[in-house]
Order: structure tokens, then sequence, then C-alpha cells
């Protein structure tokens, strides 16, 4: 297996770095609108009952 160059190295732990922060800010992007879509249900239930 041949070495890899110190800039090639650098690259690949970046792009693995990114995919992983990236899959936790999807994440939490989803909560949070799953979170802001109950908050305007349930506001708007307790202010006019049906």
């Amino acid at each position: 297996m041949r070495e890899l160059s110190a800039e090639a190295r650098l690259h690949f732990h970046a792009r693995n770095i990114s995919r992983k922060t990236g899959s936790g800010v999807h994440t939490a992007a989803l909560y949070s609108a799953f979170a802001v879509i109950a908050a305007i249900v349930f506001g708007t239930l307790s202010i006019h009952p049906f």
C-alpha cells in the first residue's frame, strides 16, 4: 500500500469530520423543525380549542 501525502491525509480526515458533523446538523435541524411544528400546533389549540 502506498503512502499518502500529508495533504491527502488532511483532506481525507477533513472529509470524515465533515461527514460526521453533517449528519448531526441534519438530525438537529429535523428535530428542531418538529419542535417548531409542535409548538405552533399546541399554541394554536390552547388559544382556540376546536
